[in-house]
């Protein structure tokens, strides 16, 4: 496959600026790496706060190195495989985890990557200071034409899997992940707080798919919540906050126990109100579990934790198995990806595309980027 030596991709070339879409060099890749040509990448619905907001928020944490190519969620085919790849070919279409490791340490060798040191989000920004290592290897996202990946983090999605929907699987793996993590199953009931918003629906279709029992979805907009309980209705029971307390409503619903999981998928900024609303919603031995933008303080109770032996668990992304879990659970029809809208855009529209994020359809609209 004929590969070119220039490419077209959106940068931003000062924080808070632009994306300019400016003509580079194609990336190239290592030994151990694959080259994708990019299909379809995913827009973070906070991807302009980040942009903006989070070198002044979050200091000590790197972006990826101006001019810098953004983009999370990349699907695509395969156009080159490093001499020491397996299981991978030229013309496989694949989902590119953004997830960036060392790879060699401990936590990696055991398969649990969100525990090393050098974790990094790829097109978006580091979990550390040593993310700047990382992003000396793998400085570019997914909104280029190509883009270089490691193996490890690549996974083949299914032949009928649309590029667009594999553009979702970040956000639906976040939620998935944390699931996961509270070992939901078909006896459990679960409560996915932020139910229609882009991380709360991927919870949703989530826990459906893991074989929950109840799933009870919290959140505002009630137009929004009537369609996340048609997903499933006789699996699924929703509540409005502007309804009154969701904890009384909880109760109601669950013969006052409380629910087993509750997963936090809330936008950034949420209040801490809200926050502990969620987590007392839980039963005694019960799990929350938080993945959402709540980025202050919250006064919790540490002695009330250990009197009801609940777990607070903190889970962010995914690992490059359960990647490949969702991807099964997609091809099987267990894991519906046809709930979601997408709206697609080129490169140039891309600034015009982050800007229209605010009127989406809730968490339905899955705004994707076709270089």
């Amino acid at each position: 496959m004929e590969i070119p030596k220039k490419m077209r991709a959106a940068r931003m070339h000062e924080i808070g600026g632009p994306l300019v879409v400016d003509e580079v060099d194609v990336p190239c890749p290592g030994d151990d790496d694959v080259l994708v040509r990019v299909r379809s990448c995913g827009i973070v619905p906070n991807l302009a706060n980040v942009q903006r907001l989070f070198a002044s928020i979050f200091p000590n944490l790197p972006l990826p190195p101006l001019p810098a190519i953004f983009g999370l969620d990349p699907a695509g085919e395969i156009v080159h495989v490093g001499c020491n790849v397996k299981g991978l070919r030229v013309g496989d279409r694949v989902y590119v985890n953004p997830m960036r490791v060392c790879d060699s340490c401990t936590h990696c060798v055991d398969g649990n990557y969100s525990s090393c040191e050098y974790y990094t989000f790829n097109g978006y920004f580091g979990f550390s200071p040593k993310s700047k290592e990382i992003y000396e290897r793998y400085p570019s996202g997914g909104f280029a034409e190509y883009m270089k990946a490691p193996s490890y983090a690549v996974v083949k999605i299914p032949k009928d899997m649309s590029f667009d929907e594999a553009a979702r699987l970040g956000y639906v793996g976040t939620a998935y992940a944390g699931l996961r993590r509270a070992k939901v199953g078909p006896e459990s009931t679960v409560l996915i707080d932020g139910a229609s918003g882009t991380l709360g629906l991927g919870g949703v279709i989530s826990a459906l798919a893991l074989g929950a029992g109840r799933v009870f979805g919290v959140a505002r907009d009630r137009a929004l919540l009537r369609e996340v309980k048609a997903i499933a209705p006789h699996r699924i029971d929703v509540w409005s906050t502007h309804d009154g307390s969701s904890v009384d409503w909880i109760r109601e619903m669950t013969g006052g126990k409380g629910v087993d999981v509750a997963i936090e998928c809330l936008p950034l900024g949420a209040p801490p109100e809200q926050f502990l609303a969620c987590l007392n919603s839980v039963r005694r031995g019960g799990v929350m579990v938080n993945v959402s933008g709540v980025i202050v303080d919250v006064p919790i109770s540490v002695a009330d934790l250990a009197i009801k032996c609940v777990s607070l668990v903190g889970s962010t992304w995914f690992e490059p198995r359960e990647a490949r879990e969702m991807t099964a659970l997609a091809g099987s029809g267990l894991l519906d990806l046809s709930i979601f809208e997408h709206k697609a855009f080129g490169l140039d529209q891309i600034d015009d595309a982050i800007t229209n994020m605010e009127s989406r359809h809730g968490g339905f609209t899955n705004y994707v980027i076709h270089p």
